[in-house]
């Protein structure tokens, strides 16, 4: 109960200091005062140190778990996997953490973390051993992109009084900076870079029909209009389901076949126009 009643009057002991591994440290016994004395202070400090200390040990072990699955000696699965196979895991369990989210189920939700988790340092793995990059290199670049983007908070710009400033001043920094990525141009630059395949494909049509863009020969467009006329909302999900179903019989990836052609759609609707062969 003493140390109970030191550590909430925000006093600590030079025993208790010498316990925990830090004998080296002076804490002076001093009574408390209005604003939080130096050993609280020192006490905040190493309850976060220990607490960052176990996060980054746990990071490290699920780190080395992964390397060792797709090492020698490792798990065959594991071993075959590529960027682009694993993009259907990162679908599944992206979709999974949203749903613990819309159904604020957080016992599951620590779980559903766990799993985009595995995937994103997976990738950093398979990066790694491509000599591309790894994930203290993922973790650092976007550290500073959010340290960039919140001057208000890092920097020395005025702060900011409401969200909707934040984002202003976030789009416009981010409108100022170099991508990485490939340039954005073409008649397609508004799509979001990879939605789910049925979204993506929904969206690439309405740029052609918005735009009237010239996608006869590329989409048997007569034959979209065509079953445009027959369709309800029973008789399309009725016809997705049954195309699922079949495809899985057929060892076919549904999502990654529509995702595959909306994008084949998009380019060769763009090499035309690039081309100026409209027809």
């Amino acid at each position: 109960m003493e140390r109970v009643e030191q550590r909430r009057s925000g006093v600590l002991r030079a025993d208790e200091v010498k316990r925990s591994g830090t004998a080296t440290m002076n804490v002076e016994r001093r009574p408390p005062l209005k604003s939080p004395s130096r050993s609280a202070k020192i006490l905040w400090v190493l309850s976060g140190a220990s607490f960052l200390l176990r996060g980054m040990s746990a990071l490290d072990d699920l780190r080395h778990t992964i390397a060792r699955l797709r090492g020698p000696g490792g798990c065959p699965w594991d071993q075959e996997q590529t960027h682009g196979s694993l993009v259907r895991c990162l679908i599944d369990e992206c979709s999974e953490l949203i749903d613990t989210i819309d159904r604020l189920d957080l016992s599951h939700m620590r779980e559903e973390l766990g799993d985009v988790l595995i995937q994103v340092i997976f990738h950093a793995q398979l990066a790694e051993e491509a000599g591309r990059f790894n994930l203290e290199d993922v973790a650092r670049e976007v550290n500073e992109k959010l340290i960039r983007r919140h001057p208000h908070v890092f920097g020395d710009h005025a702060k900011l009084g409401t969200a909707s400033d934040v984002i202003v001043k976030w789009e416009q920094i981010k409108a100022q900076e170099k991508k990485n990525g490939p340039a954005q141009s073409g008649v397609f630059k508004e799509l979001p870079p990879r939605l789910p395949a049925l979204m993506f494909a929904e969206a690439v049509w309405k740029q052609i029909e918005k735009k009237s863009l010239p996608a006869d020969g590329v989409v048997d467009v007569a034959q979209v209009r065509a079953l445009g006329q027959q369709l309800d909302a029973e008789n399309l999900g009725k016809m997705l389901f049954e195309l699922t179903a079949a495809a899985r019989a057929k060892g076919l990836d549904p999502e990654g076949a529509l995702r595959l052609h909306a994008a084949k759609v998009m380019n060769d609707v763009e090499t035309r126009i690039q081309s100026g062969t409209l027809a």
